[in-house]
């Protein structure tokens, strides 16, 4: 039996496997992939050390501290069931190739970290991966030299939209607010120093009261419909790529038993915590206000030391 399982290995897990490691448990990091989101991230200027560097560049220092105390990832495995059996849990994980191991440990940490949401329209599964992308750090240079749109209003929106203004011809960012102050023009929850460079950038135009209603296209993406929130006018944008960026979903569906806020965020305590003995979470599956990649990783710590605390008192 193991002492402890971490399931996940972005900011969060990372940091839960590196004092895992030095307390001496018998643990393991089972996890799709390493870094997660984090290393999907573009530039990243606010991890305290490093005043620049990338979200793949971070990801890698992640795995090589986890790997400097010969701790190997369970890589290309996710979970698919955790069981309570008497005071401990039967962890079910498959890989990509249908391969499936059953854990049994005496706590687990969950940082399973979040997903982007999809818009859920007329043509985005069918163009999914032909013109849409949910990450433009990963595919904007395909769309050099062409007309792209970014949908959303968030940090995440307005660096892709400044991304895509180094690669494309003429980016489009579709907001769904007004141009107000008090919507902070348009991206309530954007920092000013984005929405500012967007503002000032001569190929991003920026479309306010948007609302998004179709993907359309033939093989490819070609344009997409919107419908104008004041005029209740449809409008048409030709564009070769769509980038959405309209928020994230946390990963939280391998438990059900677990307390969950209605954005199925799992909920915690200070300790990191869950209403279920012995099973603890961090980062951005978690209901913290702010997912932030230096918040996910204090997270990580407490939980590995909130999980220590439980398995020194456990009895068999």
């Amino acid at each position: 039996m193991k002492d402890l399982i971490i399931i996940g290995a972005s900011a969060a897990g990372c940091s839960a496997a590196i004092y895992a490691a030095r307390r001496n448990l018998n643990f393991e990091i089972i996890s799709k992939d390493v870094g997660g989101e984090v290393s999907l991230s573009g530039k990243v200027n606010n991890w305290p050390g490093i005043i620049e560097t990338s979200g793949f560049a971070l990801a890698q220092t992640f795995r090589k501290h986890v790997e400097s105390y010969g701790i190997k990832f369970k890589e290309g495995f996710e979970v698919t069931e955790i069981k309570p059996e008497k005071n401990y849990y039967i962890v079910s994980a498959k890989n990509f190739n249908g391969e499936e191991q059953i854990i049994e440990t005496k706590a687990i940490i969950i940082a399973t970290g979040i997903h982007p949401r999809s818009l859920n329209l007329p043509g985005e599964e069918e163009f999914r991966g032909k013109g849409i992308t949910y990450c433009t750090v990963c595919d904007g240079p395909l769309f050099r030299g062409k007309t792209t749109v970014t949908i959303g209003a968030g940090n995440a929106a307005l660096e892709s939209a400044l991304m895509m203004s180094e690669l494309a011809n003429k980016v489009y960012l579709l907001t769904l607010h007004s141009n107000t102050p008090e919507n902070k023009s348009g991206f309530p929850s954007g920092e000013d120093i984005l929405i500012e460079k967007v503002k000032t950038s001569p190929n991003i135009e920026i479309i306010y009261n948007a609302k998004t209603e179709e993907i359309t296209g033939e093989q490819f993406v070609t344009g997409i419909k919107y419908k104008d929130l004041l005029t209740e006018e449809q409008k048409n944008l030709a564009v070769q790529g769509v980038m959405v960026h309209i928020g994230m979903v946390p990963n939280s569906n391998l438990i059900n038993n677990i307390e969950k806020n209605p954005a199925g965020e799992i909920i915690i305590d200070q300790k990191c915590q869950t209403n279920l003995s012995g099973i603890f979470a961090a980062g951005d599956v978690t209901n913290i206000p702010f997912k932030q990649i230096a918040i996910a990783a204090g997270q990580g710590v407490t939980a590995a030391l909130s999980a220590i605390e439980y398995i020194n008192k456990w009895k068999n």
